[in-house]
């Protein structure tokens, strides 16, 4: 399955360093207004890599917008598919395709509290949550609390503007010390809400926090990006038995695109490791899976069983089931 997108040319109109290794871009579609959004909406933007592949890459609008133009954040990975490193090629003046905004993580106001956890480059959907949340509080007296983790002080993108919209509500934790998400968890009034995005294994531990807190499970609202796993991206190969194929996913190129290339159909939609659209069968694995997804449980990734084919990897060589069956 495919959404629809409504794609438009944009031009780059404004470059901005937030930190080290995280660029903001300013894009202004040749429509000559960029329409409106609400938190946790984002960008898809069609990429041109080093290798001459084509990739569409999801990211998050950055703050309030201005009726002109979008804003996104894009962190380098080096060591990543190669789209984050094509951004960072692209200069003032240059063009490239983007989608309108969509929202699959939107924010909703009638919560009695608000806890927004953020980790890295994470921080993109949670900058305009913060301010719409911030000015709801002063309205509301509903209370509103952030952690935000970075590996340093010099990767806090946007503190400024999320201590000037919360205030003392910002907790930074620099380092790879355990942030104390069930103390947080435990201070957030029952009925609340949390949302966050960031880096697989953090999600994993809010979930388990949330989890060990009795909270149900339609009050955590989270968000990923699936270039956070645990090994290093790399090529790998697969066998799909049901096709008599044999196919190798390069390290610029995702699972499902790889399969879609081989002419394998397959079901997809978020494209975020989120929905389990494209959640495959695995047959066997001669090496091992690296889980990039926020879908399947703790116990089905140890299992080796399934893989979300949109985000997730391995090293060495699978081999998977497809939904295709022949005509009998």
């Amino acid at each position: 399955m495919k959404s629809d997108l409504q794609w438009m040319q944009a031009q780059v109109v404004a470059l901005r360093d937030v930190t080290p290794t995280v660029r903001e871009f300013e894009l202004r579609p040749d429509a000559g207004f960029a329409s409106a959004y609400e938190p946790g909406a984002h960008l898809q933007v069609q990429v041109m890599t080093a290798q001459g592949r084509v990739q569409t890459r999801s990211y998050s609008l950055v703050g309030e917008g201005d009726g002109q133009c979008w804003r996104i954040a894009v962190k380098r990975l080096d060591d990543g598919r190669g789209g984050s490193l094509a951004m960072w090629r692209l200069a003032v003046g240059d063009r490239l395709q983007v989608s309108a905004p969509q929202n699959h993580f939107a924010l909703d106001l009638s919560a009695p509290g608000y806890l927004l956890v953020a980790g890295g480059i994470g921080i993109t959907p949670l900058v305009l949550m913060a301010q719409r949340l911030g000015a709801h509080a002063r309205r509301s007296g509903v209370p509103v609390q952030m952690l935000y983790g970075a590996r340093h002080a010099g990767e806090f993108g946007y503190l400024d503007q999320l201590r000037e919209a919360l205030g003392e509500g910002v907790a930074a934790h620099e380092g790879s010390a355990p942030i104390d998400f069930a103390a947080a968890i435990a201070a957030l009034p029952p009925g609340g809400q949390l949302y966050t995005c960031g880096p697989v294994p953090m999600l994993e531990a809010v979930k388990r926090a949330w989890h060990a807190a009795g909270r149900p499970l339609e009050d955590l609202r989270f968000e990923t990006f699936g270039s956070s796993g645990r090994l290093a991206t790399q090529s790998f190969q697969v066998r799909i038995p049901r096709h008599d194929l044999a196919i190798t996913v390069p390290a610029d190129c995702t699972l499902l695109e790889a399969l879609d290339a081989a002419g394998v159909q397959t079901l997809w939609d978020c494209k975020r490791g989120e929905c389990g659209l494209c959640a495959m069968d695995v047959l066997a694995v001669d090496g091992e899976i690296d889980h990039r997804d926020v879908f399947l449980g703790e116990h089905e990734k140890q299992a080796a069983t399934r893989i979300c084919a949109c985000v997730s990897r391995a090293v060495g060589t699978l081999t998977l089931d497809s939904a295709y069956r022949a005509d009998s």
